[in-house]
Parts: structure tokens; C-alpha cells; sequence
């Protein structure tokens, strides 16, 4: 239970104001730390979230806490409410800006049954057939997590399933093949469509060559989402403190001191919870264990009942396509197109007006019908990807209290609930019962066999992101 010392103000009963406005160039690889109080980004799920729910207002002064969360994002918020009520411990999150401020408000809103970047055929390459049996169980098992997470948010959800739609006629016989795999291994009902049933079934995407129809799968508005998880924590007795960056972390005798702008906090447990906004100098055990990379997202004005037919979309369930640089899209239950895929390298060259110009234009191609369509919203945001594809929810000294749930590779939708509560039972002292690779391995540094079998660009960070995006592009669009 988090304590103070005397003379602490009472905590807000609104939410925080933005003290900085965004920074649309931040990039975690280059800046300490995210910042201290600045406005979310300009996206759609804030824009048509609502107001943002009440916190606790910044730390003001030094303070006591069994257990500090950094981050307020889906995982941070998620662990605080699996530790409040399955262990009866009141968790003290401290976020950097404003509530949910990173990933969780600049997502696709996609909620696969996937953890990492890996297919299932890839888990069994990597750790054997047993291994990813159990690991393609814990995906089921998050799925279920999260179903019941949200079943009393009201966060737009529509289920029903993925669609994983071939760009090309010569991913189709890897499509089937994993498809056999999913159905006759994993005892998954994954199912192949051929090009004119998804067309005219499904979806009008012109370049859609078939696809694979998984039965996971559900969209939901990420804003609502992040606002439910906050209200439903802090009415477990969860204090959530925006505005707070960790400028400093050191541990003695056992304890962990987090030095704030308004103050040093001291716990007995930190559990790290920053995804793709994690500061190289937060932690030793986490400089260079992730690359981050940056993801645009665009959002049509609502589209006509003529421009939805002259599309074929047939389905509100999301959808990504088959490029190593993938796309994800669905139609939002306002009838808006949601699309996004890979943008800029570096922080600095984000706000550059032709990665957005290229998501248009990759639009256009899947729906000429929509060319020239007015774009209500577009952004952009860190995606924390691992060196080697697969996420980890670890304690990474056995003789310090300090964990991490990290590197979801944009996948984190749905896993980033189940990482919640496996970093929950970490810290409520029952993470030995885990058994997976994701929960007894450290986050690894580059590797160049990994990088390989993984397509991983970590290796030669930014550098190397050119030269593979390169590839990548080459290997999607022309090979």
C-alpha cells in the first residue's frame, strides 16, 4: 500500500492537464526520458475518446510504495489491477505524461491471438513442438484474459475474428501451409479463402490475392480501452501519477529509490511496463535489449453507404496483409477506414509529410475508390520490438525485485493484458511457476543467427533498419 509522508496533498479528482505540448519528434533512442507532463498525440482513439478519466495528479513530494509501475499504458495499468485484486497489493503507477500516453493511444486497435512477431510454424523451428504448443495455449488463455478485462469496458469491440490477406499470388502456398499447420497442430480452425471470396465476401482489397481466416480476433477503440483500464484501477485503490518521469534509479539494500521531478519514491518492487518508450538510461538490465520503430496510422472522414459498397467492406473484423512491413486496417464501427504500416526511422524525420503521403497511397491501391478521400486524423508511434520477435515478461536479476513486461513487436492489443497479470505474478512473488522461454529469458541484445531467422533489423540499429527496410521492401513489393 502506498504511503506518504505528512503534508501530502489530497490526490486530484480530474485529470491531469498537459504542463508541455506533443512532441511529434521524440524518439527514445536519442531523448533521457519521454518528457514530463506533455499532451497525448493527435489520434483518432484521443480524439473521440472523451475527456480523460480523473488521476492522482504528479508526485509532489518523497514517497513510500510496496509496488511501483512505470507506465500507465495497457500493461502497466493492467498488472496494477491483477495486482489489486488477485494478490491485494495497491500498486503506485507513474507515468511520464498523461495517462496511457505512449502505445496504448497510438495503436491499430487490433487484438490478435499472437504474442511477438512470430507464427506459430516459427515457435516450433525455434523451441520445439511441445514448447509451442504450450506457448499457442497461453496466447488462448490471454485471449480469454482480455475478453474478460473488457467485458464491462465499453470500448467499441468488435469481434469476430482476423483476416490475414495475401498481397501477392505467391504467398498463398506458405498461407496454406501455415493454415494446415494451425488446424491439424494447434487444433486452431484457421481457414483459406481464395481471391474472389474475399472480394466479394469480405473485403474489396485489390491487391488481396486470398487469405487466411483466423476465429481470434476483435477491434476495439484503444482511447476507450485505456480510460476503462484507469477508472478500473484506481477504484481498486490504485494510484495512478502522470506527469512523473523516473529521471533516476538506484537500488540499495534490496530497495528500489525512483527519483521524480516532484520527488523520490521508494519501493520494495518495480515492475516496468514502457513498451516502446523506454529510455535507454531507465535500467541497465534494459540498454539496448529493444529497438524501437515507428508506426503511421491514418483515419478517413466516415465513409458513404456508395463508398463502402464500391469497396466490398463486408466486415468490421481486422485485418493485416502478408508484408514483412505489414499493413493493418478495418472499417471502425463509425465507418471510418483505419490503415496503418511502417513510417520513418528516426524521430526526427517523423513528422515528414511524405510517410503519410506513402500510407495514402498504399490506401488508394488497396481501395482506388477512396482516392482523394479527406484524412480526419494521422499519427504516428514507437512500437517496442525485441531482438529476437518474442516478447518477455521476466525478472532479470534473481536478487533484485525488478521486473519487466516488454517487447510485444505490435501485437501488445491483447497480449499486454495477459503480460499484466503474468507481471503481476511476478511481483506478488509466484513468477517461478512460469515456464515458457517469454517468462525465463532476459530480453536478448542483437544477434546476428536471430536476426536472420527472425528477419530482426535490430543488429545494426538505424543503420541497419534502412538497409532492411530496403529488403523488406524489395522482398514485398518486386521478388
Amino acid at each position: 500500500m502506498e504511503t506518504t509522508m505528512p503534508n501530502a496533498g489530497a490526490a486530484t479528482q480530474q485529470a491531469t492537464s498537459p504542463a508541455q505540448p506533443y512532441d511529434p519528434a521524440y524518439d527514445p533512442l536519442k531523448s533521457g526520458t519521454p518528457g514530463a507532463g506533455r499532451d497525448y498525440a493527435p489520434t483518432y482513439w484521443i480524439g473521440t475518446a472523451g475527456d480523460p478519466p480523473a488521476d492522482d495528479g504528479p508526485i509532489t513530494q518523497d514517497t513510500d510504495a510496496d509496488v511501483v509501475i512505470i507506465g500507465s499504458g495497457f500493461t502497466g495499468l493492467t498488472a496494477a489491477i491483477f495486482l489489486a485484486q488477485e494478490y491485494g497489493i495497491k500498486a503506485t503507477v507513474l507515468e511520464a505524461n498523461r495517462s496511457s500516453w505512449g502505445c496504448s493511444t497510438r495503436n491499430g486497435g487490433q487484438a490478435q491471438c499472437a504474442a511477438g512477431r512470430l507464427k506459430r510454424s516459427q515457435w516450433i523451428q525455434r523451441y520445439g513442438l511441445d514448447t509451442a504448443l504450450k506457448l499457442h495455449r497461453e496466447c488462448l488463455d490471454a485471449m480469454d484474459t482480455f475478453k474478460e478485462l473488457i467485458q464491462d469496458i465499453d470500448c467499441d469491440s468488435q469481434p469476430g475474428g482476423h483476416l490475414y490477406v495475401a498481397h501477392r499470388d505467391k504467398v498463398m502456398p506458405n498461407l496454406e501451409k501455415e493454415a494446415k499447420l494451425l488446424r491439424e497442430t494447434f487444433d486452431y480452425d484457421a481457414r483459406i479463402l481464395d481471391a474472389d471470396t474475399v472480394k466479394r465476401e469480405w473485403i474489396g482489397d485489390q491487391e488481396a490475392a486470398g487469405a487466411m481466416h483466423e476465429p481470434e480476433g476483435i477491434g476495439i477503440h484503444a482511447g476507450k480501452l485505456a480510460f476503462g483500464y484507469l477508472k478500473k484501477a484506481r477504484a481498486l485503490g490504485v494510484k495512478v501519477h502522470p506527469a512523473s518521469p523516473v529521471q533516476g534509479f538506484e537500488t540499495r539494500d534490496g530497495v528500489h529509490y525512483l527519483k521524480t521531478p516532484g520527488g523520490v519514491i521508494k519501493a520494495r518492487a518495480v515492475g516496468i511496463a514502457t513498451g516502446g518508450y523506454t529510455s535507454q538510461s531507465l535500467h541497465p538490465q534494459l540498454k539496448n535489449r529493444l529497438l524501437p520503430i515507428l508506426s503511421n496510422s491514418i483515419v478517413t472522414r466516415p465513409l458513404s453507404d456508395i463508398e463502402i459498397a464500391a469497396c466490398s467492406m463486408r466486415t468490421h473484423q481486422v485485418i493485416t496483409d502478408t508484408r514483412v512491413l505489414r499493413h493493418y486496417y478495418r472499417l471502425l464501427p463509425d465507418n471510418r477506414l483505419q490503415i496503418g504500416s511502417r513510417s520513418a526511422i528516426t524521430g526526427r524525420d517523423a513528422p515528414q509529410k511524405k510517410y503519410e503521403n506513402q500510407l495514402i497511397g498504399n490506401m488508394y491501391r488497396k481501395f482506388p475508390a477512396l482516392k482523394g478521400i479527406e484524412i480526419d486524423y494521422s499519427w504516428w508511434g514507437w512500437v517496442d520490438v525485441s531482438h529476437d520477435m518474442m516478447p518477455r515478461i521476466h525478472q532479470p536479476e534473481p536478487r533484485e525485485t525488478v521486473y519487466y513486461a516488454l517487447g510485444y513487436g505490435g501485437n501488445g492489443v491483447m497480449y499486454s493484458a495477459q503480460a499484466g497479470r503474468r507481471l503481476a505474478q511476478w511481483i506478488a512473488g509466484y513468477g517461478q511457476a512460469l515456464d515458457l522461454p517469454i517468462f525465463t529469458s532476459k530480453l536478448p541484445f542483437p544477434n546476428v543467427r536471430e536476426m536472420v531467422e527472425s528477419q530482426a533489423f535490430a543488429p545494426f540499429r538505424r543503420f541497419g533498419q534502412r538497409f532492411l527496410y530496403r529488403w523488406y521492401y524489395l522482398k514485398d513489393e518486386v521478388l
